[in-house]
């Protein structure tokens, strides 16, 4: 269990373990590299001091089932050290688990919001970090920069058992999963997930029913997803944004492999457990 902790215990520089990022890269331990320690994706000192990192950059994260987590970034040059690898946060899932995944995940955004945020956007001057806050401040005009997430809209369109799922322009592979877009000021959820809806796919929708969240750094998102119900109209996608968009039975719905984990797949996954277990 991950426990979320801002300012660090003198208890926390013990035994404390290192999250390194290089941009959106998680640093891991090679493919059948002899390591007895549980969490590929966490290193020691040691593997800091190789990578010639500094911990007075380092941010404190929390704690990972009692083990103090802290994150820092290195160069987009850096090399990874004998036995370790530089592997994209999308990719480590299936070595790191749900649990490590989204803690590179926490680890990616707080470094980059910390790097986008040493000096002052207003007027330029440079940042100091907030006790007790994660959050940088401007010494000169006040100006507070907290770490950004963007809040987004991910929905499944239900049209009696049926599911309608697209595959999207951004998408980095032949992949039909739930529509996605992020809210605009001034919407509610339920509102832009019809706008999207109706702006990618062409249809309406009514109903919409609130199903879970979850955090995505790509980039800084945070996901909340929802069942809509199909009202009216046919499918005429979004060429800018949609590359196709199907209807598909319970039977047809695609197989998430590794990434069970994701709102994508437990947003379909719950629609065909429910659809099977009233049958």
């Amino acid at each position: 269990m991950f426990l979320s902790i801002v300012t660090p215990a003198p208890h926390h520089l013990n035994g404390r373990r290192w999250c390194i990022t290089r941009g959106t890269d998680v640093l891991v331990r090679a493919d059948g590299a002899d390591d007895a320690d549980a969490s590929p994706h966490l290193s020691t000192d040691e593997c800091l001091a190789a990578l010639g990192a500094s911990p007075e950059s380092a941010h404190f994260l929390g704690e990972s089932d009692g083990v103090p987590i802290w994150a820092v970034g290195v160069d987009a040059g850096a090399d990874a050290p004998s036995g370790h690898e530089f592997a994209h946060l999308r990719t480590i899932a299936p070595r790191v688990g749900e649990h490590g995944w989204m803690l590179g995940a926490r680890a990616v955004q707080v470094v980059e919001w910390a790097r986008a945020h040493r000096f002052c956007g207003a007027c330029g001057t440079a940042t100091t970090p907030v006790s007790g806050e994660r959050a940088m401040a401007c010494p000169a005009c006040g100006l507070m920069a907290y770490p950004r997430l963007s809040p987004a809209v991910i929905m499944v369109v239900r049209r009696g058992d049926d599911l309608l799922l697209a595959h999207g322009k951004v998408s980095p592979r032949v992949f039909y999963g739930p529509l996605a877009g992020f809210v605009e000021p001034g919407e509610t959820l339920e509102e832009a997930v019809r706008r999207e809806v109706r702006e990618e796919v062409g249809v309406t929708v009514g109903g919409v029913t609130y199903f879970g969240s979850q955090p995505w750094p790509f980039p800084n998102s945070f996901m909340i997803g929802f069942f809509a119900d199909y009202e009216d109209g046919e499918i005429v996608i979004d060429p800018r944004e949609i590359n196709d968009a199907r209807w598909f039975t319970p039977a047809e719905l695609p197989d998430f492999g590794e990434h069970t984990f994701t709102i994508s797949a437990r947003l379909v996954e719950a629609h065909k457990a429910h659809v099977l277990g009233c049958r």
